[in-house]
């Protein structure tokens, strides 16, 4: 087992105690990170928030997502591509061993998605292993209800509400830099581990350099409506276990900062 230390902290008035936690959703076994601070602030805690609560039945799953990652006009996947962009993401499809073909009816935001995360699979990563996954399962076992800052159709639809033009962006972008996705996933995981992240932050920055409105739309807005929603919470009392992608509080516009705006001060836990 590897020993890791992600970031943690806590935002508290008299009688409320609201931890948060940067996950990252897809990990390889044997790191060990809930233990030590992390352990100590989900066992006080009475509830788990995660941004969303995964429904258990893949049927549900699907429901969800067919209807928004169907182009509902018809208009094909590969017609919205230059033939250039077009042989590049059919390769792609065809390194991971997806015919392309049955992709064709869907918005350029799902093939993005499916391409984003099943390479990180052959690689050894395991959304089983994901920080999610296992909150999920320890707070279960503790009797602990588990809610979502989100539902699974609102944080799709940010990707289904992107205009066309970002979603062909974010696509070929996907596709051009499929290959360094595991060494970026490798080394954000080094950061994350270490808890550092300034480092996560700016390795980010990096990945999402070539989309900068999907930073806003898929990071900074939420960030600011999470913010909201945990303003809210701090009119209850109790203490709740917030875990987001490490994305979300790391770097300018992170959780923290919008906080900050609204008169509530992240502390880091010192470990």
């Amino acid at each position: 087992m590897t020993d890791a230390d992600p970031a943690l902290w806590v935002v508290k008035d008299k009688d409320t105690t609201i931890y948060l936690f940067g996950t990252v959703h897809v990990l390889k076994p044997g790191l060990s990170w809930f233990d030590e601070a992390v352990k100590k602030a989900f066992d006080k805690s009475d509830q788990l928030m995660l941004e969303i609560v995964m429904p258990e039945d893949q049927a549900e799953v699907a429901k969800v997502i067919m209807p928004l990652a169907i182009d509902q006009s018809g208009k094909t996947l590969s017609s919205r591509l230059d033939p250039e962009q077009l042989k590049a993401y059919q390769a792609a499809m065809a390194s991971v061993g997806l015919p392309a073909a049955q992709f064709d009816m869907f918005e350029p935001w799902f093939p993005a998605i499916t391409l984003s995360v099943l390479p990180l699979t052959k690689l050894g990563y395991d959304p089983n292993q994901g920080a999610e996954k296992l909150l999920t399962s320890f707070a279960k076992k503790a009797d602990k209800p588990v809610l979502g800052l989100e539902t699974l159709s609102e944080q799709l639809g940010f990707f289904d509400k992107l205009p066309e033009t970002q979603q062909v962006t974010f696509l070929n972008a996907v596709v051009k830099d499929l290959d360094k996705l595991g060494p970026q996933l490798d080394k954000m995981v080094v950061l994350w581990a270490k808890g550092d992240p300034d480092g996560l932050a700016v390795s980010m920055n990096e990945s999402m350099a070539a989309t900068p409105e999907l930073a806003k739309t898929l990071l900074w807005d939420r960030n600011a409506r999470w913010a909201d929603q945990l303003k809210a919470r701090m009119d209850q009392p109790g203490t709740v276990f917030v875990a987001v992608g490490a994305g979300h509080l790391a770097g300018k516009h992170s959780v923290q900062d919008y906080l900050k705006e609204r008169g509530l001060t992240a502390k880091r836990v010192k470990y």
